[in-house]
């Protein structure tokens, strides 16, 4: 009988510096339901064109252990949380709207002048 983990690691390429320039993310599931499937999809593509070599995910699966959602107060699932580089970043959801992620990931700023909100 396999054993199951609490938790996945993803790495990218061995980063040559583990120190600010290394993004810390943590995805929180329940279990592999399509939304978690999607969710880490987008997370992978999202950090390979935007953060290639300088990116760890882990991914923590709450059914397997439910307690580890209390560490990031996780109220729902899926959930991003950016670790490092501080502040503590939060998102909620599959993670589909690329540029909603970016923004509240701080990778790039806000919609610029004269650009229409959503």
């Amino acid at each position: 009988m396999a054993t199951s983990t609490k938790t996945r690691r993803i790495t990218t390429s061995k980063p040559k510096k583990v120190k600010q320039d290394t993004w810390e993310l943590r995805l929180y599931i329940a279990g592999q339901t399509p939304k978690s499937v999607t969710a880490f999809a987008n997370l992978k593509k999202l950090c390979e064109e935007h953060l290639k070599g300088k990116y760890s995910i882990e991914i923590v699966d709450l059914l397997e252990n439910p307690r580890l959602a209390a560490g990031d107060q996780i109220l729902a699932v899926p959930t991003l949380v950016r670790k490092l580089p501080e502040p503590i970043k939060k998102i909620i959801g599959d993670l589909s709207n690329t540029e909603r992620v970016l923004v509240g990931l701080n990778l790039v700023p806000g919609k610029e002048k004269g650009q229409s909100k959503q």
